[in-house]
């Protein structure tokens, strides 16, 4: 069951890595699906030894006024990130920085969010495969 697990390690909370998701710096890439947005790069800084992808997750306080109601999307949207991980992104090789938005106006039920967040996530893992070209001889 560890393999499930989200830990310290698996977060993003490098203020630099953050701040480079939110300038729009060369290389951030965004896809939407209703109710998640993600914003995402491939970061070269980091070793692609370490696990990745690190991600964090954010629910604005203007779209939910209600801090139960921000808490209980974060804990759905967590929750099915953890579920996804290892399925969809299991074979990613490369470090990859993650931003997950939550653009609803209401609260979403889980399996709505789960299909959206596995569509935008097997979008970002076929976006950072290597073509025929980039693949060494």
């Amino acid at each position: 069951m560890k393999a499930l697990g989200l830990g310290k390690k698996n977060k993003l909370c490098s203020v630099i890595a953050i701040d480079a998701l939110f300038s729009r710096a060369d290389g951030v890439q965004s896809c939407f699906s209703y109710p998640i947005k993600i914003m995402w790069r491939v970061n070269p800084a980091r070793k692609a030894d370490t696990d990745t992808p690190k991600f964090f997750i954010s629910v604005p306080k203007r779209r939910f006024k209600h801090a139960v109601d921000r808490v209980k999307m974060r804990r759905r949207i967590r929750e099915s990130y953890r579920l996804l991980r290892p399925s969809v992104m299991g074979d990613l090789s490369q470090p990859v920085d993650m931003a997950i938005i939550c653009v609803a106006d209401k609260i979403v039920d889980s399996h709505t969010i789960k299909a959206s967040l596995s569509r935008l996530l097997t979008k970002i893992v076929d976006q950072c495969r290597p073509t025929d070209q980039e693949l060494p001889d």
